[in-house]
């Protein structure tokens, strides 16, 4: 089971840390995939939740590609991944707000609702629970589910 980190979070949510890239680090040096919110404004690419707060190091993309689920938090940051990387062969990347679910760039679905083979995002919010053939998870208490 692909298990994701939420923004950097391990044990449970840390607003002042959450996607700075020294947090995003230490989850995956910690074992775990991480889910990042990306934006691109002014010609770069930023980390931040609600708005763009830190600067994005390329290097993680280049060096942690494979472990990265980035959030696109805008249409210019979607729309420039795409130009990057249009099938998802090295990063994976979606775009959602209020959706059921969507198809990231690698084709896997991320729903907070799905019980069959794609990724379960916060159970804990939710109240659910992953069955046998979830792929993966993604959650702040994503070491509960080591």
């Amino acid at each position: 089971m692909i298990l994701i980190s939420h923004r950097g979070n391990i044990s449970g949510p840390n607003p002042e840390k959450e996607n700075h890239p020294d947090y995003i680090l230490a989850a995956i040096q910690a074992g775990y995939d991480v889910e990042i919110d990306v934006w691109f404004e002014n010609g770069k690419f930023m980390l931040g939740h609600d708005e763009p707060q830190y600067e994005f190091p390329f290097g993680l993309i280049q060096n942690y590609h494979n472990k990265l689920w980035i959030h696109c938090k805008n249409m210019d940051a979607l729309s420039k991944l795409n130009e990057l990387d249009p099938v998802g062969s090295k990063i994976n990347y979606f775009m959602h707000e209020s959706d059921l679910g969507v198809l990231t760039s690698r084709s896997y679905i991320w729903s907070t609702n799905l019980f069959d083979r794609g990724i379960l995002v916060m159970p804990e919010t939710f109240n659910k629970e992953p069955i046998e053939t979830t792929l993966g998870i993604c959650s702040d208490y994503i070491e509960k589910y080591k």
